[in-house]
């Protein structure tokens, strides 16, 4: 018989998300508005203990698109982005018109390098293309260099869009990722660390930013008893029944981080005795990462030639999901004529790393099969 499937990141539902989904239906709150809306975006105002504004919307994606739209970004503009991100993180630059300029890694976050986007920044300006905004993302959970990354976007007045769709929870000294740029980027997605079926929130500093923001992702429609429209607009608004799910998830948030910190965990002491495996962990005491996903890479030099696709294969063989690290967007063949900064970085984590089967409903028989699979691997 064949084994069950043990999945990468999976949905995992904390009991409650039926009542308020049953209330919505009671109270035939099922359009893009309602006291389920109103209540998540209150609830993750609250969670991110900032002075910030949420709206929630239909994905991450929308949420980084209208983050870009409300920056004015437009046709012959440049947008500088992570090189090593998930394609969501710089299509909505091309939704735009814009021009994507990458960036490469630095090795101990895996995030945005500082070094190479001032280089990038100062050679853009050079060629009389000042960038119009940086988007940085939290990769798996681990928070960027804030202190460095903020201190450069301020240096040069361009706004950051901070990309925390993959670090709800994880914070930089203490403060929340999501608040740290001009706009903050949430997704709720089925494979995140808490879901609404499908789902973001854009984070932002002003009232009335976030009432643009609403008023963009429920079709810009003016304040008229007709239907009547000044601006494009969009599809973009949360429902009142996936905002439902939400307000369940919330409240087993922090139970989640704490399980995929421990799945993490797990892998450090399973390769604790190799040093042809390296977790990605928090280089010091600033970072608090959510470890939305546990991701190593391999040496295949010091593993006896055995690489990271070796024991991608090895965990397949035993119906467990394990994938490669999101390859680089300059590598992209929809992406790849697009101007590129930095080094080699980015490429060799793509080439040696992996994504481990990290989520928070992961139970001791299911650990023990992954223990048992990688013993076999080394």
């Amino acid at each position: 018989m064949e084994k069950s499937k043990i999945w990468l990141s999976s949905p995992h539902m904390g009991g409650n998300e039926q009542g308020y989904i049953k209330e919505a239906f009671d109270t035939n709150w099922v359009a893009p508005l309602g006291p389920n809306v109103n209540g998540f975006e209150q609830d993750l105002e609250k969670y991110l203990n900032a002075d910030i504004h949420v709206s929630a919307l239909s994905s991450g994606t929308a949420a980084l698109h209208l983050s870009l739209v409300m920056l004015g970004v437009g046709a012959g503009d440049e947008v500088i982005c992570q090189s090593m991100t998930f394609s969501a993180s710089a299509n909505p630059i091309a939704y735009q018109g814009a021009t994507p300029v990458f960036v490469d890694s630095e090795p101990e976050t895996w995030n945005i390098c500082p070094v190479a986007l001032e280089e990038a920044i100062k050679d853009r300006m050079e060629k009389g293309k000042k960038p119009k905004a940086i988007i940085a993302v939290h990769l798996y959970g681990m928070p960027f260099k804030a202190d460095e990354i903020t201190a450069i976007a301020d240096k040069y007045e361009i706004p950051l869009v901070e990309d925390s769709a993959e670090a709800l929870g994880s914070t930089y000294k203490g403060k929340k990722c999501g608040t740290f740029g001009e706009y903050g980027v949430l997704s709720f997605n089925g494979n995140k660390i808490i879901t609404t079926s499908g789902g973001g929130a854009l984070v932002t500093k002003s009232k009335e930013k976030k009432d643009k923001t609403v008023f963009l992702s429920t079709q810009a429609r003016d304040n008229a008893p007709h239907y009547q429209h000044s601006e494009i607009g969009y599809n973009y608004r949360m429902s009142n029944i996936c905002a439902g799910i939400g307000r369940g998830q919330m409240e087993v948030l922090d139970s989640h981080i704490e399980k995929r910190r421990a799945m993490n965990h797990f892998y450090r002491d399973l390769f604790k005795d190799t040093d042809a495996v390296t977790v990605l962990t928090e280089p010091n005491d600033d970072y608090f990462s959510n470890h939305w996903l546990t991701a190593v890479t391999i040496d295949p030099q010091k593993n006896g030639g055995k690489t990271r696709e070796d024991l991608r294969l090895a965990l397949e063989t035993e119906n467990i999901e394990s994938r490669p690290l999101w390859k680089p967007m300059h590598m992209q063949p929809v992406f790849e004529k697009y101007p590129y900064y930095g080094g080699k970085v980015c490429e060799q984590l793509f080439e040696n790393g992996l994504c481990l089967p990290s989520g928070s409903n992961l139970n001791d028989d299911e650990r023990l099969r992954i223990k048992n699979a990688i013993a076999r691997y080394l």
